[in-house]
């Protein structure tokens, strides 16, 4: 009798622990992870990029934005071949709809997941035969001279638009 219980143990902890280490193993690929890394810094880099420049430089948001400085930046890393990245509103108000709502259904998720308070979200996606992570991450009002341009979002202490990224696995 103990080792019918024993075995009835091994055998629902033993194929719950295997199915773990099959997600925890596929989480683990180290594709996924330098990638991931990668974006991160390149999270941070554009960020505070857009940040410095609205601080420093934007004066009146008519003469040059630091959302057209910052797509200016992904542009011409797009065109260089290194990767691509989107700036995407959340809201109903955009500036710009035809070029910043979200495109696809992985915009649309993300737009969900970061509007009900998640921080970012991610896929790793197979285009034309190559892995990419598609990585979506908030972008929030975070200085008073964001009002400047966006008014409506005054106030606003959740995520108004995300930075979108699709950037080949780095092997």
């Amino acid at each position: 009798m103990k080792r019918t219980y024993l075995f009835a143990w091994l055998v629902l902890v033993s194929i719950p622990l295997a199915l773990m280490h099959e997600v925890s193993t596929a989480a683990e690929d180290p594709e996924v992870t330098r990638t991931r890394q990668h974006v991160e810094m390149l999270d941070v880099l554009y960020k505070t990029a857009i940040v410095l420049i609205t601080d420093k430089y934007v004066t009146d948001p008519s003469i040059f934005s630091g959302a057209s400085a910052a797509k200016a930046i992904f542009d011409t890393m797009n065109e260089h071949g290194y990767h691509e990245v989107r700036l995407v509103g959340l809201t109903d108000t955009l500036i710009s709809p035809g070029l910043n709502k979200p495109k696809d259904a992985f915009e649309e998720q993300a737009k969900q997941k970061l509007l009900s308070g998640e921080s970012t979200h991610e896929e790793v996606v197979t285009l034309e035969g190559k892995r990419y992570l598609r990585k979506a991450t908030a972008v929030p009002v975070v200085m008073e001279r964001c009002v400047m341009c966006h008014a409506n979002f005054k106030g606003n202490e959740g995520a108004i638009g995300t930075l979108v990224y699709t950037v080949p696995l780095i092997e």
